[in-house]
């Protein structure tokens, strides 16, 4: 007996050989050999019942599907490499495709192109909105709102090096307000270097020029020129950004102008930390300011960031949590010389909302710790008490739907299955009758599926939920005249004609039980396991 399988896990792409019982290596008579013998049992001419044609036409297209895809070199090759996927593509099958690089050469420049495609279908719009709220503007008798401010834009690819950007924000607060609208014009002028082109009008009215480019494989230079509208001055800025590592990067930037600055930035990124820090110098102010992200959980991190300057002392704690796939919630602490504050934050897809609600001017001890360990009190108190309750039973909820939809689907495989062993069970039982005048190799019991379940084979587990499923007919019909059987490595078994997975996600064996010269023998292997019986010395 073989060893069961320890994941259900394989070498892509072999459904096609699994469906004709061929081996990965196989030659092209073997193909031929192994698409007449299928053919000839579910052409849909040999069948009389209109309900098993039916059945029978399906088959007989997987069929020929296989042949046609396995007996063509090229479309072989393919398959092999990619699946099903590279032959959809849209792969320029041709003489020029022969080998596996100019194979692969040519699907990865396939995906770029429909992604290019997919990017110029669509809009990517952005936005955000900031509500400023001030509780003691509140108990003194004014509003709670302070200001807020809107910012939105639009891009589109107009082709495939040109883009274009139309974008503007609003902002009011207790005693004015206004806006800016802005379009930028982007082109892609070679692979290393870009060019835009903005404008802008409103509160600030200027026209710019920026250009971008990769300087080597881990630097990049990038140039911006603006003049406003409104005042006739010339602003210049150059960046310099480096790659520092695989995951961390620096950049200097120059601007000279109204406002001219010096500033030196780090960022670092990985799997499951965030952290940037800058240095600024403007008009002889000094300014710093550093992040730090850590991811806790899959759905939650935490957050540390601090300011310090001629203008600016604050240091932020808090983190957030995600809460489907597009959104994520964050509430932050903030205590400097402005005040103490409370920011909440909403990210939903390219869309953010993000409320700042100063508590108080006066940094007093006591309302400082009290503003920090209530609401992280309270944050503990709801996630244990409502929402991990709530999540649980939601995830509990959806693991159930999920489940009834995959037996669902388990179910229909089930019934294609057997119907398909039907339509193979005239030649399997004469195949079947002729071991027997011979004293060969007749299979009087196979199973295939859970492992466990196979172990309570005994118990009678057979069934539409047991996890397994009776494959005594095709593993009779798959007998050669010589009495061998055959399954190939590598191949899983559930793409075997008159099979399917009885347990999705889960490892799976085959179960034999065979005689051969009057002795009954068994043996099991795994999903991707070869089966070669009878063994030698049997």
């Amino acid at each position: 007996m073989m060893g069961e399988e320890a994941a259900p896990t394989g070498p892509p792409n072999r459904e096609l050989y699994a469906l004709l019982n061929l081996s990965p290596e196989a030659s092209d008579e073997e193909i031929r050999k192994a698409y007449r013998q299928w053919a000839q049992v579910y052409h849909p001419d040999k069948i009389q019942s209109p309900q098993m044609k039916e059945v029978a036409t399906e088959n007989f297209q997987r069929i020929c599907e296989a042949y046609e895809i396995l007996s063509d070199e090229t479309k072989r090759l393919i398959y092999d490499l990619y699946g099903m996927e590279g032959l959809t593509s849209g792969l320029e099958l041709g003489p020029r495709l022969s080998k596996p690089d100019e194979i692969k050469e040519e699907l990865e420049r396939i995906k770029r192109r429909n992604e290019e495609a997919k990017k110029m279908a669509h809009f990517q719009p952005t936005g955000s909105i900031l509500f400023n709220l001030s509780v003691p503007d509140f108990l003194g008798g004014d509003g709670i709102m302070r200001g807020m401010v809107m910012a939105s834009q639009v891009q589109s690819q107009l082709s495939k090096d040109d883009a274009i950007a139309i974008g503007g924000n609003l902002a009011a607060n207790e005693k004015s307000g206004g806006g800016i609208a802005t379009a930028i014009l982007r082109r892609q002028i070679s692979p290393v270097s870009s060019i835009e082109f903005v404008a802008s009008t409103g509160l600030q009215s200027l026209i710019g020029m920026q250009t971008t480019r990769q300087l080597t494989i881990h630097s990049t230079a990038t140039i911006n020129i603006s003049k406003s509208l409104s005042d006739g001055s010339i602003n210049l800025t150059n960046t310099w950004t480096r790659q520092l590592s695989e995951t961390s990067s620096g950049n200097i930037e120059l601007a000279l102008g109204m406002r001219s600055a010096i500033t030196v930035g780090w960022k670092k990124r990985d799997e499951n930390v965030s952290a940037a820090g800058e240095f600024k110098i403007e008009s002889g102010a000094l300014g710093a300011s550093a992040r730090y992200t850590r991811k806790l959980s899959s759905k939650s991190h935490g957050r540390i960031v601090g300011r310090i300057g001629s203008n600016a002392l604050e240091i932020e704690v808090g983190g957030g949590r995600k809460i489907s796939e597009f959104s994520t919630v964050r509430m932050m602490y903030t205590i400097g010389i402005k005040g103490i504050f409370w920011k909440l934050e909403l990210h939903r897809g390219s869309q953010k909302l993000i409320v700042p609600i100063l508590l108080s001017s006066h940094l007093a001890p006591a309302f400082a710790t009290g503003a920090f360990i209530v609401p992280t009190s309270l944050y503990f108190l709801l996630k244990k008490f409502v929402v991990k309750p709530y999540l649980l039973k939601r995830e509990k909820q959806k693991a159930l739907e999920n489940m009834e939809k995959t037996w669902g689907q388990v179910g229909e495989a089930r019934a294609k299955a057997e119907k398909a062993q039907q339509l193979l069970q005239t030649v399997a039982t004469r195949k079947r009758n002729r071991q027997v005048e011979t004293d060969g190799l007749i299979v009087t019991k196979a199973l295939y599926g859970d492992p466990k379940a196979i172990e309570r084979r005994d118990e009678g587990v057979e069934g539409v939920d047991s996890g397994v499923i009776d494959v005594t007919v095709p593993m009779n019909f798959l007998v050669s005249d010589s009495g061998q059987l055959k399954l190939h490595e590598g191949v899983k078994k559930s793409g075997i004609m008159g099979f399917c997975d009885p347990c999705p996600g889960q490892p799976k064996q085959l179960y034999i039980a065979y005689t051969y010269h009057s002795q009954t023998f068994e043996v099991t292997v795994g999903d991707y396991e070869e089966l070669s019986i009878p063994q030698e010395g049997q």
